[in-house]
C-alpha cells in the first residue's frame, strides 16, 4: 500500500467514492485497487497503546476468516443479476452489465462483508492469552451465521457487525400506563429486528457453554455516532462502535472463564461458515 496521486480515475474499494485522476489516494499494489484517504485512515487506525495486548501471528488460522459467507452471498447475487441482464439484452448483454449499477440489495452484501472483514481485523489485533476470537460461525440447523465471537475471562461476547449509515438511537415507548417497548433506530430506520437476531444467537451460544456468561453486541462500523456518548444497551444487547467494543473487551480481564478451553468447545460446535 502506498499513497500517491492517481494517474487514472477510480473508485474507493470500501466506500465507492469517485476518485478523479490526480487525486491523492492509497494504491494497493497486490489487488490493484484504491482507497480514499478517509477509508484508509479508518481501516488502519491503530488501537490505543494502553488497550492493545500482544498480537499473535497465529490468531488468524485459529480464529477463522471474517466475512466469507457474506462475500459468497454477494458474489452469488451479483452473478445472478448479471445473468438476468445478459438474458434480457442478448448480444448487448455484456454492455448492459458494464453500464448497469448493482442492485441495492446485492450491494448491501458487499458492504456487509467489508464491515465484517474490518471489524474482524480489529478483533484479531486484540487476541491474547485472556482473549480469543472466532469469526463467521455457522449456526447448526440454520442458514444463519454468527459474525464474531470474543471469549474473555469475564464471558463470551456474541457480536453482529453492521455497516449502516445514520445514527443509532434507542427509542422508548410506553412506560407507566402502557407496556414499555424499546426500539432500535438507525437514522429513520426501525432496526429492532437486529436486536432480536442477536438475542437468538446469544441463546444458541448459551446452550453450548452452560454457566459461562454470554452477552450480545451490535457493532456499527460507519454509523453517525455523536462526539460525546452514543453507546447504549437495549434488552441486554450492547450497541456501540469498534473502538468502544475493543475497550470493553480488553477491560474484561477479571473472571474465571477458561478462555482456551471455551474457545475450543465453541469452535467444535459452531463450525466455520
Amino acid at each position: 500500500m502506498r499513497q500517491m496521486r492517481l494517474r487514472y480515475a477510480g473508485a474507493c474499494r470500501l466506500c465507492g467514492a469517485s476518485l478523479p485522476a490526480w487525486t491523492e489516494a492509497i494504491y494497493e499494489g497486490d489487488t490493484k485497487t484504491v482507497l480514499c484517504l478517509d477509508c484508509a485512515t479508518e481501516a488502519t487506525e491503530p488501537i490505543s497503546p494502553d488497550l492493545e495486548p500482544p498480537y499473535d501471528d497465529s490468531v488468524s488460522a485459529e480464529s477463522g476468516v471474517p466475512g466469507p459467507s457474506a462475500r459468497r452471498e454477494y458474489e452469488r447475487r451479483k452473478a445472478k443479476d448479471e445473468e438476468k441482464l445478459r438474458e434480457k439484452w442478448g448480444r448487448f448483454g455484456g454492455l448492459a452489465v458494464a453500464l448497469s449499477d448493482e442492485r441495492r440489495h446485492t450491494k448491501s452484501w458487499d458492504r456487509g462483508a467489508i464491515g465484517e472483514e474490518r471489524l474482524g481485523a480489529r478483533l484479531n489485533a486484540l487476541a491474547a492469552d485472556g482473549l480469543a476470537v472466532l469469526h463467521d460461525r455457522r449456526i447448526p440447523g440454520s442458514k444463519a451465521n454468527i459474525d464474531h465471537l470474543a471469549i474473555t475471562r469475564g464471558g463470551i461476547w456474541v457480536i453482529d457487525a453492521k455497516r449502516y449509515k445514520g445514527r443509532p438511537e434507542l427509542k422508548i415507548e410506553g412506560g407507566i400506563l402502557r407496556p414499555r417497548v424499546e426500539k432500535l433506530l438507525v437514522g429513520r430506520r426501525d432496526c429492532t429486528k437486529l436486536v432480536d437476531g442477536v438475542l437468538e444467537q446469544v441463546d444458541v451460544v448459551r446452550d453450548i457453554v452452560g454457566d459461562v456468561p454470554v452477552v450480545g453486541a451490535l457493532c456499527f462500523i460507519e454509523a453517525d455516532w455523536p462526539v460525546i456518548g452514543g453507546a447504549f444497551s437495549t434488552r441486554g444487547v450492547h450497541v456501540l462502535w469498534p473502538k468502544r467494543l475493543a475497550k470493553a473487551l480488553v477491560e474484561q480481564r477479571a473472571g474465571g472463564v477458561d478462555v482456551p478451553g471455551t474457545r475450543e468447545s465453541v469452535a467444535s460446535r459452531l463450525k466455520s461458515a
